[in-house]
């Protein structure tokens, strides 16, 4: 059997210490969290029942597979073709020159 373990540690804990930090500071009107990540259900209901700011989930994954955790104001599911119809085409060339190849399992 083979296990591929594809995980990182420590984003979602930065992304939440900002999320709230911001937040506190009142340096926003709006949270927008682009992310299906239930460890942001707790930050974000801080942010939005405790402080009163208004917060906004973009869920990047198939919707089948959302998170039922994340509560927030607003909820925004991203379309694969979205996303697809935003991204840079598969081999751009910098000013100088040089062609950059997106990998193939993107």
């Amino acid at each position: 059997m083979e296990v591929i373990k594809t995980e990182e540690k420590g984003s979602d804990v930065s992304l939440a210490t900002y999320v709230v930090l911001d937040a506190c500071r009142q340096d926003c009107d709006v949270i927008v969290v682009i992310s299906n990540d239930s460890d942001l259900a707790e930050p974000l209901r801080i942010v939005r029942d405790e402080l009163g700011i208004m917060t906004v989930v973009v869920n990047p994954q198939p919707a089948a597979q959302r998170s039922r955790n994340i509560a927030a104001d607003v909820f925004k599911q991203l379309r694969a073709s979205t996303l697809a119809a935003r991204q840079l085409p598969a081999k751009i060339t910098d000013q100088a020159g040089r062609v950059i190849q997106k990998p193939a399992a993107w």
